[in-house]
């Protein structure tokens, strides 16, 4: 009984250090360091959906339509990815995300403030920033592998599966019409 009533008062002060603070089975070092991890490709996936919405906002030229579409698309599965990724954090006991300034302290996916973007640059601006995402959730999903955090690292599978799609559908899109030689 007594070592029951020492551990749910170590518990409780825990909680009062870290009032959000949710129980899990992983190491600290663990949560610490996935967290990290999820919160920086959480702000670049922010940071890729607002740019993603800009080029297809400000999309013009003859494949207007399709382009549009496609980067419509694209912004979607983006932002669908927000919460999953936030409430991953969350649930292995970390802070996430809490305004516009922290996604722009934490994100590495370069802004596009110009007035305008030839389309075919969007395009190839957009294949490479999804390909360095490709990337940093490889590199988060080593973490979980290194932690034994199977829970995101399959949920980081599915992301990078998602963004090597992206990746590829900007690359075809991007290709001059001239397959001549292929």
């Amino acid at each position: 009984m007594t070592r029951q009533v020492s551990s749910d008062a170590a518990t409780l002060r825990a909680r009062r250090k870290s009032p959000l603070g949710t129980p899990t089975d992983l190491k600290a070092e663990a949560t610490r360091d996935i967290s990290a991890a999820l919160n920086a490709v959480l702000a670049d996936v922010f940071a890729l959906y607002l740019k993603t919405k800009n080029f297809h906002w400000h999309m013009s030229g003859p494949h207007f339509r399709d382009y549009h579409l496609m980067l419509d698309e694209q912004s979607d599965q983006l932002f669908a990815m927000t919460d999953p990724i936030a409430e991953r954090v969350r649930k292995l006991g970390g802070p996430t995300l809490r305004s516009i300034g922290h996604i722009a302290r934490t994100q590495r996916v370069a802004d596009n403030d110009a007035e305008y973007v030839e389309p075919i640059d969007m395009l190839a601006e957009l294949r490479e920033d999804n390909q360095a995402l490709a990337a940093r959730l490889r590199e988060a999903h080593g973490l979980c592998d290194e932690h034994g955090d199977i829970a995101s690292a399959s949920l980081i599978e599915v992301w990078i599966d998602e963004t090597e799609r992206r990746t590829w559908f900007l690359f075809e899109a991007s290709r001059s019409g001239d397959s001549a030689g292929h």
